[in-house]
């Protein structure tokens, strides 16, 4: 399956919720993930851009939609960006694949 990298970062308002009533988020994140079919791998909070970061696995890229969309939508989040992870043996075959496509430069 997929491993999938989400950056999150909540609003002022979720900070306060939970200093009023601490919370391990780390449950919630892995119910989302297993209704799809997934695994949550890693929650992490961080100093920097991102209050947060989640490694997850999903089935296939609208699972990991589906997930990131009710996560987005319950307003909770001021931002929420998701990356695809690629295996190195996923990317040694683009690269075998690259010489195929026949790429034009604009104006060229």
């Amino acid at each position: 399956m997929p491993l999938y990298l989400s950056k999150f970062s909540y609003t002022p308002e979720t900070w306060a919720r939970l200093i009023s009533k601490p919370e391990d988020r780390r449950q919630a994140a892995q119910a989302y993930i297993e209704a799809v079919g997934g695994k949550l791998h890693g929650f992490w909070y961080a100093f920097g851009s991102y209050d947060g970061y989640t490694l997850w696995e999903a089935p296939d890229n609208v699972s990991m939609a589906a997930v990131a969309l009710a996560i987005t939508g319950g307003g909770a989040l001021s931002t929420l960006e998701t990356t695809v992870l690629m295996t190195v043996d996923d990317t040694m075959q683009a690269l075998r694949h690259a010489d195929q496509v026949r790429y034009r430069a604009p104006g060229a």
